[in-house]
């Protein structure tokens, strides 16, 4: 069921968060000592603020203000707080979220909303492939959103794609929650096991944490690795803890759907103004209807780009295409301006991959030097040279390569500390 707000009219949804908006102002202007002495110290009048385009009369929120001023942010006392999830800090520390018993309720509409859009009803069965534990606020999401529509919930976790496997042959969960990678090393066992998996009960993925889409929501080359083996239907979904909420595809896949009774959205440039229509820019966003930690003009650190044509699955909201990439990991590199999921996107094409990590540094001359370390099942010259020719042809610029083993590669990607793959490691003297 879609919410009466999502299929109004533009200008009715924008009226709809203006009231919002003026709502959160004087919420956070008296119970949040971040923003009460944020107002009062840039001399803000919240009563000025009537309309989302004076929303640039407001300061940004970032990353490290939610760092340093962590405690701040809290609307409601101690007591009030039911769950706590914690995000990695940009300055090291964790940042931590308190939700209270009516965030909780947010965040499973949230995800009962948008699973709907994707096409889960009441009645399916649903693998949860990913951790519900350790402050991880993702995982409880789904399991409440998924709890709120009445679906059923098989609480597997991440990784072993042996247990993934007995528990779709036993229990014929109709979707999976997973990261799309883990789809391939699913579809490696399944090759190895004599598993049937195209007639298995699975016909869709909700995938998080990476990209499904090129720009013009074409299918990447992960995507096309994946359902050129296993014919099941895969749906991207975008979020973050600060936001609480997600932008995830509907069946007709072109970007993930904005829920405007939870969220307001903006796209900035480097000088924190509005871009033109259909540039990009990145995410800033206002949460509505949190309690504990409402964020005003957070910005995320992801360059997207918004699409504001009308969907045909009937919705009249904003849609977020894929990332393009994070603010912080662009790679000036030979002239060029390179962000990592491009650099995925090429080593994705080739299937004798078996797995990679990408290594930025400063050189003695302060310019980005890219290093991109692959395990591979045949490391010839050959290949090296097809590699680098691709790489030439598809992003203008080859970056150094070194051939290395799974062994040596598997646990630095999988690192137990984190919540998924780590394929990107930043360690340059200074960011951006």
């Amino acid at each position: 069921m879609i919410p009466k707000i999502e299929i109004a009219t533009a200008a009715e949804i924008k009226s709809f968060q203006e009231q919002k908006l003026a709502e959160l102002l004087r919420y956070v202007n008296v119970n949040s000592p971040f923003y009460s002495s944020l107002f009062f110290k840039k001399n803000i009048d919240i009563a000025n603020i009537k309309t989302i385009e004076d929303l640039t009369l407001l300061p940004v929120t970032t990353k490290e203000d939610l760092q340093k001023y962590n405690d701040d942010f809290l609307c409601v006392p101690a007591n009030k707080i039911i769950d706590y999830t914690t995000t990695s800090g940009t300055l090291g520390d964790p940042v931590t979220f308190g939700l209270t018993d009516s965030d909780l309720d947010r965040l499973a509409y949230n995800e009962a909303i948008s699973f709907d859009c994707a096409g889960i009803k009441e009645g399916d069965i649903v693998q949860l492939m990913t951790t519900i534990d350790r402050r991880f606020m993702a995982g409880l999401a789904y399991f409440l959103g998924l709890r709120k529509m009445k679906v059923g919930v098989i609480r597997v976790g991440a990784g072993i794609p042996e247990l993934q496997w007995d528990s779709i042959l036993k229990y014929k969960p109709t979707y999976l929650i997973t990261v799309p990678s883990f789809l391939l090393k699913m579809i490696e066992y399944a090759e190895n096991h004599n598993i049937d998996f195209n007639n298995s009960s699975v016909k869709g993925a909700i995938c998080i944490g990476e990209s499904l889409r090129n720009q013009d929501f074409t299918m990447n080359a992960l995507s096309k690795k994946i359902t050129d083996k296993w014919k099941i239907k895969l749906f991207s979904t975008y979020a973050s803890t600060e936001m609480s909420t997600a932008f995830t595809e509907c069946d007709h896949g072109v970007g993930g759907h904005h829920h405007p009774e939870l969220i307001i959205v903006e796209v900035l440039d480097s000088n924190n103004n509005p871009v033109k229509n259909g540039e990009s820019g990145e995410l800033t966003f206002t949460t509505l209807g949190i309690e504990a930690m409402p964020l005003v003009r957070f910005k995320t650190g992801d360059i997207v780009q918004l699409h504001t044509d009308p969907c045909l699955c009937g919705r009249n909201t904003l849609r977020v295409g894929p990332v393009i990439g994070r603010k912080q990991q662009m790679i000036k590199y030979k002239g060029t301006t390179l962000y990592p999921p491009a650099m995925n996107d090429v080593l994705n094409d080739f299937d004798t991959i078996e797995s990679y990590i990408i290594e930025i540094t400063s050189n003695d001359l302060g310019t980005d030097e890219i290093l991109i370390k692959l395990a591979v099942k045949d490391p010839t010259p050959i290949f090296l040279q097809e590699l680098k020719d691709h790489f030439r042809a598809k992003l203008r610029v080859t970056p150094k390569i070194e051939f290395t083993t799974n062994e040596a590669l598997r646990p630095i990607i999988f690192n137990p500390m984190s919540r998924k793959p780590i394929h990107f490691f930043d360690n340059r003297k200074t960011g951006f």
